[in-house]
């Protein structure tokens, strides 16, 4: 199998697959070797029956909708079946959905915004991204409109606003001969910048089918130029201090905004995700700072910029104007303050981001009380009248920490519909307290306080903390103080609808080793328990190869709950793994995956979708969507894997995985395009129409291939008649709308 790792995967791009946590916190189990020979390769063949292949037609856009007080939630089948036959594997560059569903492109890269701008000429030469949609789509919401398109209508399925992230940028594909190298023109980052960020997007039905409306009101982008408010804990703190903002209580725009989430008052949340490795410092910045010990330093190192590390565009050298200076976060000032610099500018970055999506009067707020690091999404537990609520996150790269931020405002149903949403997002989101969790071999773990009230933080001789906004902003090293567990990349989280229990995609970790060799790798514990070879690439390099997804359940079923227990509802494999090493979920070839990313519950069945980005697994198949039904934490048994040590000796390492899935139970319901991430899936709320992102197909290009259409690893979704290009066209990420031919529930 192919384990070449996607370029956005790799240090230039990003640090999700990077090694920032050298603290020492201990595994579950004592670290051990495995000595596993190295499996065959998988050989299925690759059917096209039971799939629909991706087509779609141009769009234009009007509908109506309806405006209709809120309806009660239905309960959730949780006994429900999938009907669906299971899409095959494929490496075709097509996008094929279960029979029965149709899927069509309704939103790509470049498509205007506005009715003044140009249609998408897809061949390098367009600009003005501050009104097109961006790069990169990934995590989205839909929030409903009322027919007359005026505001909010909870139960809005004709006609709403899809908030979406643009997470990176292939940029090759932006600019007619490629990119230039540095220093950068300022053209080029003109277009660069700008396509990063968040699109808000108007969706409704003409003659029965979603399309977005290029004219709408609601339209508008959001990039990393957008002024925005610092709100909670870290508001006005020194380490918030730059030259844009001396107060501290302001910063400018968001970037590598990956996971979101939708709050109980109907705004948008957004996750900062890979934003470090957009900036630069200098080779002497740390003797600058006060040397190798300075507070700053170490921050900066615990969070992936080290002094010299390049930026991953080099906006940095496009000219001396502020928009690109910014992006070198070097001490260059003499103030004491960072008042007359960017050295702080850094600290601005790694938070979620709250947006109303239906009013742009409101200013966006950063809320730093849920913490700082590389967000994904950002999942709410079950909202209970007058109790508090939980906010579930995780932090993407390798050996990095799961969350939970816990409001201090108890829950008033009353402000499900509130006068201003965004206000409302103040109570509860700037005051709480933040958790880091702990997993116990026996299946518990703890939910353990991120404050200088607990003493591990207090007193940590690594970083001396100087208040609860340092905690937050540097809530990476405070998990690091109070030993928090490595996880293998926690991506997306979702929570069950009825069940309230927390989810977490694992992706993979190639650092999960059984015998770790230096600070930044982790040895197998019973939450993260396999290490194995796979992949011909890495054949006598084993690790967590295809991720796996936790899940956990709060003592008692609440929010605020100090410990809870948990299980592992599934590990990704190939179905014709080890079914004792690797294969624990003994999946089989219509249930298979690798490298779990996407993680959403439908709120009208309950269905599970997991999406994949995946490098170990490609040879076989694109990235793919899957359905399930899942159970519950404690459905299952425990699961003990046995290894070798390089001594000899024998070590085995407990788990729990739940109840493997039956064939009604899980099933394949997408596949992609070549070189793609399934990512980003939301619902109308009847649950008879989903909304799926595309993310960089063909993202595999070079300078020197750019003007060989032929040298292309996909063409998607030109080939399927969307848009300029045709069959020899630049790929484009893009979002997919998907419906049942019968007009029934998705997945049911």
């Amino acid at each position: 199998m192919n384990a070449m790792t996607k370029p956005e995967q790799q240090a230039v791009q990003g640090h999700d697959s990077e090694d920032f946590n050298t603290s020492n916190n201990p595994s579950i189990t004592d670290v051990i070797e495995a000595r596993l020979s190295r499996r065959s390769l998988f050989k299925a063949g690759f059917g096209t029956a039971g799939t629909a292949v991706l087509g779609s037609v141009a769009l234009t856009a009007c509908g109506g909708g309806s405006d209709a007080a809120p309806l009660p939630a239905a309960p959730v089948d949780t006994s429900i079946k999938l009907s669906f036959p299971a899409v095959a594997k494929s490496t075709a560059d097509v996008l094929s959905v279960a029979s029965g569903y149709t899927a069509t492109v309704i939103y790509g890269l470049g498509d205007p915004l506005t009715a003044a701008t140009p249609e998408f000429k897809n061949d390098g030469s367009d600009t003005d991204y501050d009104n097109r949609a961006g790069d990169h789509h990934d995590g989205m919401e839909y929030f409903g409109l009322n027919a007359a398109g005026t505001g909010r209508d909870v139960n809005g399925s004709d006609r709403g606003l899809l908030a979406m992230n643009h997470e990176a940028l292939t940029d090759q594909f932006l600019h007619v001969a490629g990119v230039t190298a540095n220093p950068r023109p300022a053209a080029e980052a003109d277009k660069e910048i700008p396509a990063h960020g968040v699109s808000i997007v108007e969706v409704r039905k003409v003659s029965g089918k979603f399309a977005y409306d290029k004219a709408s009101s609601f339209n508008r982008r959001i990039t990393p130029l957008t002024p925005m408010q610092v709100n909670g804990v870290a508001r006005g703190n020194a380490l918030m201090k730059t030259k844009f903002s001396t107060s501290g209580n302001d910063c400018r725009g968001t970037i590598n905004n990956c996971g979101t989430g939708y709050t109980p008052w109907g705004t948008f949340l957004t996750g900062e995700e890979n934003w470090a490795g957009y900036f630069t410092r200098s080779a002497t910045d740390d003797a600058a700072r006060g040397g190798a010990t300075a507070k700053s330093v170490v921050s900066l190192n615990r969070n992936g910029r080290a002094q010299g590390a390049a930026s991953r565009h080099g906006w940095e050298t496009a000219g001396t104007a502020d928009k690109y200076a910014r992006w070198n976060i070097s001490q260059t000032g003499t103030s004491a303050d960072g008042t007359d610099d960017y050295r702080n500018e850094l600290n601005t970055f790694g938070y979620i981001v709250e947006i109303d999506p239906y009013d742009k009067t409101q200013a966006i707020r950063k809320r730093t009380s849920l913490g700082r690091f590389a967000h994904e999404s950002a999942a709410f537990g079950k909202p209970a009248a007058g109790k508090p609520l939980a906010v579930y996150q995780g932090d993407d790269s390798r050996g990095e920490y799961i969350y939970k931020f816990v409001s201090a405002a108890s829950w008033d149903a009353a402000d499900a519909s509130p006068a201003n949403r965004i206000t409302t997002g103040d109570k509860y989101l700037d005051n709480g307290k933040l958790y880091v969790a702990k997993f116990n071999a026996d299946g518990t773990g703890q939910w353990i306080e991120l404050s200088m009230a607990t003493a591990a933080i207090a007193n940590y001789a690594t970083y001396r903390f100087a208040d609860n906004a340092d905690v937050a902003i540097n809530a990476r090293l405070a998990g690091d103080a109070v030993g928090a567990t490595k996880m293998d990349r926690p991506e997306w989280c979702a929570v069950h609808p009825t069940t309230g229990e927390i989810y977490y995609a694992l992706t993979n970790n190639a650092n999960r080793k059984v015998e770790p060799s230096g600070s930044s790798q982790q040895g197998v514990d019973a939450a993260n328990p396999r290490a194995y070879t796979d992949a011909p690439t890495a054949a006598s390099a084993p690790g967590n190869i295809n991720g796996h997804i936790i899940r956990m359940k709060e003592a008692g079923g609440e929010n605020a709950a100090a410990t809870f227990t948990w299980d592992v509802y599934l590990f990704g494999a190939q179905s014709d793994a080890s079914l004792t090493q690797v294969n624990l979920s003994a999946l089989t070839a219509d249930q298979d995956f690798s490298s779990p990313d996407g993680l959403w519950f439908s709120p009208k069945t309950g269905l599970c979708f997991i999406q994949t980005d995946d490098g170990a697994y490609t040879d076989a198949t694109n990235c793919m969507m899957l359905v399930g039904v899942p159970g519950q934490v404690g459905d299952g048994a425990a699961t003990t894997l046995s290894y070798t040590k390089a001594d000899g000796s024998k070590l085995d390492v407990t788990t729990r995985v739940g109840a493997k899935p039956a064939a009604d139970k899980l099933r394949r319901f997408l596949v992609g395009p070549k070189d793609c991430e399934i990512t980003g899936i939301t619902e109308t709320p009847d649950g008879k129409t989903v909304f799926v992102n595309i993310q960089h197909p063909g993202e595999t290009i070079t300078k020197a291939n750019i003007a060989d259409p032929a040298k292309y690893l996909s063409h998607w979704p030109g080939n399927a008649g969307y848009g300029a290009g045709g069959a020899n066209a630049r790929p484009r990420s893009a979002t997919i709308v998907i419906t049942k031919n019968d007009g029934g529930l998705i997945g049911a």
